[in-house]
């Protein structure tokens, strides 16, 4: 089967905080995703330019992409950049991971998203959008999703509401599979009624933290896992360190988690993403799939940033085969 992703294209510039007092200063809720315009994410690299960084292409649905392609599926990626470096970097890398770009191009700034990692592991962004903003629903046509069987969406995209329900009705009307990974708890909560609205007619895969289910449910996780389950074919909501819970009907499969040092949990639900799915469009079933996801949360989380290297993936490779 072939994937195609699509959400915001952005750079992850990641900041190792000596504690989370620059949190409060830059009013940063921890562990969300705030929107910020361009002289805001300016003041945020400002502030914390004497701590080290390290800079990677991003964005949650680029970065499940970025998984899938790894395991040696054929993928694609819908986004926005700017014609700029910024640019240019993302969709390189996208070429090099052998991911094919599908790129719009516009005069504004590339999206960055400034994550800042606690000493606990936890990621906070503050997210300028730019040019990832301007994806819209006019540019997208019915040949976009030709060739693909699966169609894997960001939440993220929610708060332009024409564009998300556009993807999602023309990879429906394209006979495509529909995989949605919910953003962040804030973003779940101001657009909750919309995004039900979508799942219930559009998407047959949903992804969530324990947060996001909360959010999306007002309930902890086994009763957010049946809600969501109730609106959809298959729901999964992931719970840290306590693994994963997976339902499909009356079926529920608890999949335990991997032990793991964690040093930064950026990546870690996107890379679930590509493990699940890349288990499940090989049908391996949910328990493997599962550990499959599991497997690739616990590797990035021990380290900085949604990226590890070549050797641990061919030792995950290995291990799956």
């Amino acid at each position: 089967m072939k994937i195609i992703g699509i959400g915001n294209a952005l750079v992850d510039v990641l900041t190792q905080l000596e504690n989370d007092d620059l949190l409060s200063e830059l009013s940063l809720p921890k562990g969300s995703m705030q929107l910020v315009d361009a002289e805001r994410a300016a003041q945020i690299q400002e502030r914390s330019k004497t701590l080290a960084k390290q800079m990677a292409s991003g964005g949650s649905a680029a970065n499940t992409i970025h998984g899938l392609a790894k395991l040696g599926i054929e993928t694609a990626f819908i986004g926005s950049v700017g014609k700029d470096d910024t640019g240019r970097f993302f969709e390189e890398d996208l070429k090099n991971s052998n991911i094919r770009p599908v790129l719009f191009h516009t005069d504004s700034p590339s999206g960055v998203a400034n994550g800042m990692i606690s000493r606990d592991g936890e990621r906070t962004f503050g997210t300028f959008l730019g040019a990832a903003l301007e994806l819209s629903a006019g540019q997208l046509k019915p040949e976009h999703f030709n060739g693909y069987d699966l169609l894997h969406v960001e939440g993220y995209l929610v708060q332009n509401h024409e564009l998300l329900e556009t993807i999602l009705r023309l990879a429906k009307e394209n006979g495509l599979q529909v995989s949605l990974d919910l953003a962040s708890y804030n973003v779940v909560e101001e657009n909750l009624s919309f995004l039900r609205d979508m799942v219930t007619k559009y998407v047959d895969i949903v992804f969530a933290n324990e947060e996001e289910a909360k959010a999306f449910s007002g309930s902890e996780p086994f009763k957010a896992l049946e809600d969501l389950s109730n609106l959809t074919n298959i729901a999964i909501v992931k719970v840290g360190s306590k693994g994963s819970y997976i339902k499909q009907s009356d079926k529920i499969i608890v999949i335990e988690p991997i032990k793991a040092n964690p040093i930064d949990t950026t990546g870690a639900g996107d890379l679930y993403a590509s493990g699940f799915l890349f288990g499940w469009v090989n049908n391996l079933g949910f328990e493997k799939a599962g550990f499959i996801g599991s497997l690739l949360a616990g590797t990035v989380i021990e380290v900085m940033g949604a990226k590890f290297g070549e050797e641990k993936w061919n030792e995950i490779k290995a291990m799956i085969n």
